[in-house]
């Protein structure tokens, strides 16, 4: 996909336009008088939540800026829609707003978005507006615009007086407010908690609650304060985006990662990368891969080692590494946490490339199927999509029994990988390439 002016360009020829997303993207930083009206904001501004985003066009533009977003689409409103953004090639998932917390960690996201999303913000006490307060980042910024027509309807004018009495009650702040969209801030500090009258609600959360915590979790009505540390320091401590992609996060300390750790990850994952591609040479076409699943993200390595390739990496935290995911949000990469156990919330053919590091023996060892496992993942991948297996023998031998079922087995390459600083036991990499078929019609 090319963002060219008004057009988004994809592989075949097509385009798409969607005249005056440009303005409109320009028009939100005027209204945050940033600097040049560049919503990036010097690269401080790089993770964004786009809800109820329909066809993900906001989040297409976006990519222009140097800006990602994890476009959401509920499951009961904008299910069709998010299969034509991932069909797009465009950072997308579907997702439920209900009573459960979104599988994203707390400070996750710069800028919220929510343009004519239909969502009912204020139901049950404003949880879900809480649960936006919970992966903001101090200081992030909610931008809620609805339609033009609805500008003197009694009804959108209530709306717009509950939300404005919340969020104050929240301690966010108007910025800007212009025609129907008007953008609040979060505060940077935990300064206006202590100042709100005692018995003010919502109130705060308890100490024991663990705002990282968000798979199968009860989303909880309460706002989260900031640590001594965020307080204190009234901000996040990252770099601006390029330079935070290889950074180390500030958070590396709270899941006891070493700086050192760090950087051995993104060395060994760089090595690791090049020699996937290498693998694959013969096969891969260039443009051929936009989509792309790690199924195993740990620190984000394998998604920092494709950052000259012109793809996007959904990056999936397992439940046991959940915690890890906010590094990859702190390096300006997406992610989710998922139980691989389950099923994960996307379409059919969603990936082009699939990676899975040490997954299926770990789905084994706590005694789920890898049979079931390999039909998810086969149901994912793209026809001549790749995956890329690296595990340990007898895994890679359990899968090739299965490649001829699964229509893996038109190409396919393994080897044994040299050992690095992250060799976790005796080590195969398989990857695999599916065939494009169909079965035979019998007349």
């Amino acid at each position: 996909m090319i963002v060219d002016g008004d057009k988004i360009k994809f592989p075949g020829g097509g385009t798409h336009f969607h005249y005056g997303a440009d303005i409109y993207i320009a028009a939100i930083a005027g209204m945050l008088k940033l600097p040049g009206e560049k919503l990036s904001n010097g690269g401080n501004i790089r993770n964004v939540l786009d809800v109820g985003c329909g066809v993900a066009s906001f989040g297409a533009y976006l990519l222009s800026h140097d800006i990602i977003a994890m476009s959401l689409a509920p499951n009961d409103v904008h299910e069709n829609q998010i299969q034509f953004a991932l069909e797009r090639g465009i950072p997308s998932t579907l997702g439920v707003l209900g009573t459960k917390r979104l599988p994203y960690p707390s400070r996750s996201f710069e800028l919220a978005h929510c343009s004519r999303c239909r969502i009912d913000w204020l139901q049950r006490d404003g949880i879900l507006l809480l649960e936006l307060d919970r992966l903001l980042r101090p200081g992030g910024y909610f931008v809620y615009s609805s339609p033009e027509a609805y500008a003197h309807d009694a009804e959108n004018r209530r709306i717009w007086n509950a939300m404005y009495d919340l969020l104050r009650r929240m301690c966010w702040r108007v910025v800007s407010r212009r025609d129907q969209t008007v953008i609040w801030a979060k505060p940077l500090s935990n300064s206006c908690y202590m100042k709100r009258s005692r018995g003010t609600q919502p109130p705060l959360c308890i100490s024991g609650d663990e705002p990282d915590e968000s798979w199968n979790v009860p989303m909880k009505a309460c706002i989260t304060p900031y640590s001594a540390k965020v307080h204190k320091e009234k901000g996040t401590g990252l770099e601006p985006w390029p330079r935070r992609l290889m950074a180390p996060p500030p958070r590396l300390e709270e899941i006891g990662v070493t700086l050192d750790e760090f950087h051995k990850d993104t060395n060994v994952w760089h090595e690791r990368v090049v020699d996937y591609w290498k693998q694959m040479k013969s096969v891969i076409l260039k443009n051929s891969v936009r989509n792309v699943m790690d199924m195993n993200s740990n620190l984000g390595g394998f998604a920092a080692a494709l950052k000259d390739k012109d793809i996007w990496v959904m990056n999936v935290a397992p439940v046991n590494m959940s915690s890890r995911l906010k590094i990859i949000y702190d390096r300006g990469l997406i992610g989710t946490v998922h139980d691989w156990c389950e099923s994960f919330s996307t379409y059919p053919r969603t990936y082009d490339l699939l990676h899975a590091w040490m997954i299926l023996s770990e789905t084994e060892d706590r005694g789920c199927s890898i049979e079931d496992l390999l039909i998810e993942m086969d149901r994912m991948l793209r026809p001549e999509g790749f995956i890329i297996i690296r595990d340990k023998p007898h895994i890679i031998n359990s899968v090739r029994k299965f490649m001829p079922a699964l229509k893996w087995d038109g190409w396919s390459s393994e080897v044994e990988p040299r050992t690095d600083a992250l060799s976790l036991s005796e080590e195969r990499i398989l990857i695999a390439r599916k065939k494009f078929w169909r079965e035979k019609l019998t007349i």
